[in-house]
């Protein structure tokens, strides 16, 4: 019995030892100040940290959060308004407009540009109103007085130029000149209607009858030998070309031969280069 006492006692110690033995192992693997791993903890067996000799590990890039998609769990992309477009100017727009003579404007009419006895009643004339360009480069709107007939065809025929871009200096009722033809040609002042005489005649104008138009009067003066009206359209008697000035065949008497108008520019003497009327006279 002795014996095999000694032997348990032998096997114990020699256990005992080998535990010992191994925690002292397990201790020194893991470095300084570190901790056992609990009894029954599998997972630190096979985990290692990091060596005190080499750099901590780069942190994970990230995408920008705006930029995370919305179906992983980002926030959705924010809508940014888009920028108001420039405005862009709009182009001018021709308006003409037909009217019968009112009470308000015969009054005004009356006597200068129209008296008992002219050749055409005031019923059989019409008031235009017309958008046109200005030697400036602006829109403008002016008025003039013709036939009834001949309205539509005139309101076409400054449609046209308008859209050319020919400038016109001015275009009032001659009745702001008190019906005085010279006072109206020398402001250079587009007009149709006024019942008068052909100057030196007794016979009606062509303007009496409201189916003659006369067109930059400056620009375009009558001529005959070295009489010039109006005297400031001397300047203009070579006919070259300039802002106003109608020459043969360009967008001036094209527009007025369309609606059945003659230019008193063709004429051999007198020359009336302002002059446009449906009869040719």
């Amino acid at each position: 019995m002795a014996s095999s006492s000694g032997s348990r006692a032998a096997r114990t110690v020699a256990t005992l030892g080998l535990l010992l033995s191994a925690s002292l192992l397990v201790a020194c693997s893991s470095g300084p100040g570190a901790s056992p791993a609990p009894p029954g903890d599998s997972s630190a067996a096979g985990a290692t940290g990091p060596s005190d000799r080499s750099a901590p590990p780069e942190p994970a890039a990230s995408a920008p959060a705006a930029a995370a998609a919305p179906d992983r769990g980002g926030p959705a992309a924010q809508d940014v308004p888009a920028s108001a477009a420039p405005a862009v100017p709009q182009a001018p727009v021709f308006e003409g407009t037909v009217s019968e003579i009112d009470a308000g404007l015969a009054a005004r009419m009356t006597p200068s540009s129209w008296r008992e006895g002219c050749p055409v009643p005031l019923s059989d004339l019409r008031y235009l109103a017309l958008s046109h360009r200005t030697f400036e480069g602006g829109v403008a709107t002016g008025e003039l007085v013709v036939h009834a007939d001949v309205a539509d065809g005139v309101v076409t025929v400054f449609r046209t130029l308008f859209d050319a871009g020919y400038p016109i200096r001015s275009m009032r009722l001659v009745d702001e000149f008190g019906g005085d033809d010279d006072a109206s040609m020398a402001a250079d002042n587009t007009s149709a209607f006024n019942c008068r005489p052909v100057a030196g005649t007794d016979r009606w104008s062509e303007h009496s009858f409201g189916r003659a138009i006369d067109v930059n009067p400056v620009e375009n003066p009558w001529v005959r030998g070295t009489a010039v009206a109006p005297p400031a359209g001397a300047a203009f008697v070579a006919r070259e070309p300039a802002p106003g000035v109608i020459l043969p065949d360009d967008v001036v008497v094209r527009a007025f031969a369309a609606a059945g108008w003659s230019w008193g520019g063709a004429w051999e003497s007198p020359v009336d280069y302002q002059h446009f009327s449906t009869t040719g006279r």
